[in-house]
């Protein structure tokens, strides 16, 4: 997968999470999960990222693989949840790179 490939596949997905806004929670999950609110879907988040340290400690390739899918797709869920598009962050990383990690946080304390 290229980097363009993996930025057209969130983009993608995220257009269909849009998409699923107002639709029939007892028909999707992505509805379901947008229908509970921010504070939801961040618990939801929550628990897929633990999933995914589990897994990433645990050695274990396909789980992490796995696991790291579902914390993408829930991000993206609380992402359009609050109305901040893929792109927002992909320009946050862009003028990060570049620069040390320190750097970086050391910035963002001033």
């Amino acid at each position: 997968m290229t980097e363009t490939n993996g930025q057209a596949t969130l983009s993608r997905l995220f257009a269909l999470i849009e998409g699923r806004k107002g639709k029939d929670p007892e028909t999707s999950y992505t509805a379901q999960l947008l229908a509970g609110g921010v504070g939801k879907i961040a618990e939801k988040l929550g628990e897929e990222a633990i999933e995914t340290v589990l897994a990433a400690v645990t050695g274990e390739r396909e789980a992490l693989i796995h696991e790291s899918a579902d914390l993408l797709y829930h991000l993206l869920v609380l992402l359009a949840a609050r109305g901040i598009r893929p792109e927002d962050v992909f320009a946050e990383l862009e003028k990060r790179e570049g620069r040390s990690g320190i750097e970086e946080k050391c910035a963002r304390k001033r």
